[in-house]
């Protein structure tokens, strides 16, 4: 049985597939089409998908799409009463789903009688419970669903047993954690779709100085419920407006934040205009006040569920700081956020709830990995090598694993920018070690070599530690695994001059934990880092540049080429860049000491 999950019309457009109950194949389409957040109809994910499992698409069984227009009617029905304009766009967007089968056979030039697949709509906060429970290695399990708007409700709790889930309650629009934390993004400057992590990472910088007023815009209401302060906002009364750049259709969202807002903390930043310490404080009092709320939230929902276990989704399960105080503020002793937490992973979710709640089929599947995207063979790899001329100035070098493994380290070691390309890409917005761009993490230097020579990024935002998961307690102070950096931990005290580069200013670090099953040449370079320098951490950042994280050979190694890159790990293939007498900066100078066991 084949089932398709799609997530359509809406930022973060993707597909995922199943085959009698398993999970095949998943990827973004802005890996593939290069458009950030891309929307639409994702047809060149859906045709990644149908070819990982050898399928046309007119041999699926069952289609899941993650929009019930049928769900919490009355509600949709009060708000299109009051604003007109917002019915509109409502309506337009129901229309749109209520022609999938024919967008779908117009994308693949078949007639729409030729799809015989069953298509199910799943309620949105639905799909984002399914897509984190169902892929759990729980079998029982709180749930919780947090982001901006679907179905016109922000949160949605449940307990999971078995293959059914137990709905426990929702929380309905216009209350909404994730527009919350939209709104006061937009406030201090940051108006781009998806800005929200980089307030996260800014709020770190600040103390909480205007936490009290945070409190009268987001506050608790109930064990199960919060509530927003609606003077601040606009949404309610508005909506929420969504627009495409004509240029690459990249998503832009519309003010969120009321006049109001300003009254009580000043005029909103401009985005050209500096950061101060004033706007810190109000990043760390937004967060602060947030991780409040989801406090309550979370011990409420572990007194009615009686779980020891909490499955996370929504956007919201993106905020890691906030998930790594739950085994400190919360009854739950083990945490699962699958690496597509956001949009995109309601294409997966949308597809397991279709085998376990419509079909009623016992769990097989659970996700102990995130390598569900495009791989390429020996053979396109050898391909792309191919095209590296003299003007690359480049030595190239093809070696069997266990030097590969070797080189890489040395090179990492010697304080080299290495970009790593290997297996299937990652699903999901981080880079975990298949499309990873990978620095010393004992040098402090190397967060600002890394934005001035590749990333060109804030100063504020932190890089992340890739970390071979036995090592894990001996350096940070949480053992719980890591797999997806969907947690930030305190490093130890001790530590964080060991690893300085992808520790935060506040001591903590966004970890992943990487085990020898899930990734085995990943967690063999790890293994190299601590038998030649004593630690086994290396500094793990996106394989990117102000783009879509590389999917192809090809984009790696046009990236390498662009950038300041030293180093490329093609595969089997090591390229190293030969210095030139017009390099601005002098190599990395060897490393004063080397940690011990």
């Amino acid at each position: 049985m084949i089932i398709l999950g799609i997530n359509a019309y809406h930022p973060n457009a993707a597909a995922a597939i199943m085959v009698d109950g398993h999970l095949v194949a998943a990827v973004e389409e802005e890996r593939l089409n290069r458009v950030k957040y891309a929307a639409g109809l994702p047809s060149r994910a859906i045709q990644f998908c149908l070819d990982r499992v050898g399928a046309k698409l007119s041999e699926v069984d069952h289609i899941g799409v993650p929009r019930d227009p049928r769900a919490r009617l009355g509600t949709k029905l009060r708000y299109a009463l009051r604003m007109p304009r917002f019915a509109l766009d409502r309506f337009r967007v129901m229309k749109r789903f209520a022609g999938i089968r024919e967008d779908l056979a117009g994308a693949f030039q078949i007639a729409p009688d030729e799809i015989r697949a069953h298509f199910h709509r799943i309620e949105h906060h639905t799909a984002h419970l399914a897509s984190t429970y169902f892929a759990s290695p729980f079998d029982r399990a709180a749930a919780l669903s947090a982001d901006g708007l679907g179905d016109f409700a922000s949160s949605m709790s449940a307990v999971g047993e078995g293959p059914n889930m137990r709905i426990l309650g929702d929380v309905r629009f216009p209350h909404s954690l994730g527009m919350y934390y939209t709104a006061l993004t937009q406030y201090i400057g940051f108006w781009k779709f998806g800005d929200e992590y980089k307030v996260m990472g800014l709020a770190a910088y600040g103390q909480p100085e205007f936490l009290e007023e945070c409190r009268r815009i987001v506050r608790l209401d109930g064990p199960l419920s919060f509530r927003l302060n609606l003077a601040y906002f606009t949404h309610q009364s508005q909506g929420a407006d969504m627009t495409w750049r004509d240029a690459d259709r990249t998503p832009v969202l519309g003010r969120l934040f009321s006049p109001y807002l300003e009254k009580r903390l000043g005029p909103a930043r401009k985005p050209e205009e500096p950061l101060t310490q004033r706007h810190h404080n109000l990043a760390a009092s937004m967060q602060a006040a947030l991780e409040e709320v989801l406090v309550g939230y979370w011990n409420g929902l572990a007194r009615r569920s009686g779980q020891k276990a909490l499955c996370l989704a929504g956007g919201v399960a993106f905020n890691c700081v906030a998930n790594g105080k739950i085994f400190d503020a919360t009854p739950f002793e083990r945490v699962f956020v699958q690496p597509a937490a956001g949009d995109a992973g309601l294409s997966v979710g949308a597809a397991l709830a279709v085998r376990h709640q419509v079909l009623g089929h016992p769990r097989e599947f659970m996700m102990e990995h995130a390598y569900w995207g495009p791989q390429f063979s020996p053979e396109e790899i050898r391909t792309v090598v191919g095209r590296i001329g003299p003007s690359d100035q480049a030595e190239i070098a093809e070696l069997d694993e266990a030097a590969l493994v070797q080189t890489t380290a040395r090179h990492i070691a010697a304080g080299k920018i290495v970009g790593w390309f290997q297996g299937a890409a990652e699903w999901g917005p981080r880079a975990l070690g298949n499309r990873s761009i990978l620095a010393d993490a004992r040098r402090p230097e190397m967060k600002d070599i890394l934005n001035r020579r590749i990333k060109h990024r804030e100063m504020f935002r932190p890089f992340a530690p890739s970390i071979a998961e036995e090592a894990t307690g001996e350096f940070f102070e949480k053992t719980h695994p890591s797999p997806f950096m969907t947690f930030a931990y305190a490093v130890r005290a001790e530590k964080r001059a060991v690893i300085p580069a992808p520790t935060h200013v506040d001591g903590t670090a966004r970890l992943q934990t990487v085990s020898r099953s899930a990734n085995p040449l990943y967690w063999k370079l790890l293994r190299a880092m601590g038998d030649l320098t004593g630690v086994p951490v290396v500094l793990n950042t996106s394989f990117n540049d102000n783009e879509p994280i590389v999917c192809r050979p090809e984009e790696a190694l046009e990236c390498f080429r662009r950038t300041r890159m030293d180093v490329l790990v093609l595969g089997n293939f090591v390229v190293e860049r030969k210095p030139s007498s017009t390099d601005q900066e002098a190599p990395a100078q060897p490393f004063a000491g080397r940690e011990s066991q």
